[in-house]
């Protein structure tokens, strides 16, 4: 059975204008997410284990089980915006896409996952993984950058952020051909 479905879209939104100030202490009001998203981490690896045995034996997402990894996924994106500096908008709680928040996410259901897939996809992201925590590394180092930008000027230098937001997107879509949602190899 060949797989179906499962494009993955990450959208951040420049934004024209931050605050100056916001920028000192945006991680100290990130920490209501840190202890949710710890929490959720945590539940996210029983949530894995159930996906890994369901679809290994009836070659389907189970759609409660994807509802939860999409969620979650999205939480971490916006928080990740967020102390990206990449906006001075606030994350809401909760897994809900909300279209007027900046940083989006959507992500196609798949109706039919290769059932080798859980066995095996591991072992093919390994050089995605490393990429992507490699781009990442980098993304920090610009967000250093950027934050004397913002300070200086209140903008985020656009070729800072593309390349930021590039590093996210990556990772994100890694995610998700980690937990085999999507088909789609992310360095493609």
């Amino acid at each position: 059975m060949d797989d179906d479905g499962g494009s993955v879209t990450v959208e951040i939104d420049h934004p024209q204008k931050l605050s100056r100030l916001l920028i000192f202490i945006k991680w100290l009001l990130a920490i209501p997410h840190y202890l949710v998203l710890y929490v959720l981490g945590i539940v996210a690896i029983f949530v894995f284990f159930l996906a890994f045995v369901s679809t290994l034996v009836s070659g389907s997402y189970p759609r409660a089980l994807f509802d939860f990894f999409v969620g979650y996924e999205r939480w971490r994106l916006r928080l990740t915006a967020y102390l990206f500096l990449q906006t001075d908008k606030y994350p809401p709680f909760g897994f809900a896409d909300d279209p007027s928040y900046p940083a989006r996410l959507e992500v196609e259901y798949p109706q039919r996952v290769a059932r080798w897939r859980p066995l095996l996809t591991w072992l093919f992201a390994i050089p995605a993984a490393i990429v992507a925590a490699i781009l990442m590394l980098l993304a920090e180092v610009a967000t250093l950058l950027a934050f004397f930008a913002i300070l200086i000027t209140g903008e985020y230098p656009e070729s800072m952020f593309e390349f930021v937001t590039s590093a996210i997107r990556l990772t994100t879509k890694t995610a998700f051909y980690m937990l085999w949602i999507t088909p789609d190899y992310p360095l493609t």
